[in-house]
């Protein structure tokens, strides 16, 4: 059987990350990435675990890019405003992680 939402995709890192640590030993690490699309831009969060979470915060900055491997999920979107629409986010929860050489 195959998992339908299983994604393997190149990306552009957007902005800095940010790491968490809940338990005193669980640490997570998101930030928001730029999908490859030659219409629109689609922003999409990506969230790491444990160790390769760190790792990730050491070794890349925004406008990286990464090839990522993980599991898509759709989340409603906090919105502080009530009068909006509900709205979806699209989070991948990454597990591999390869460095992609931008240089020709």
């Amino acid at each position: 059987m195959v998992d339908t939402n299983y994604i393997s995709t190149i990306v552009k890192i957007v902005e800095n990350p940010i790491q968490k640590v809940f338990n005193e030993r669980i640490s997570i690490t998101k930030f928001r990435v730029q999908l490859p699309q030659l219409r629109n831009t689609r922003l999409v969060h990506v969230i790491f675990w444990g160790t390769l979470g760190r790792d990730v915060a050491k070794y890349y900055k925004p406008n990286d890019y990464i090839l990522i491997e993980g599991y898509l999920s759709l989340r409603d979107q906090k919105k502080m405003n009530l009068k909006q629409k509900k709205s979806k986010q699209l989070t991948i929860t990454v597990l591999k992680i390869y460095p992609v050489s931008s240089r020709g």
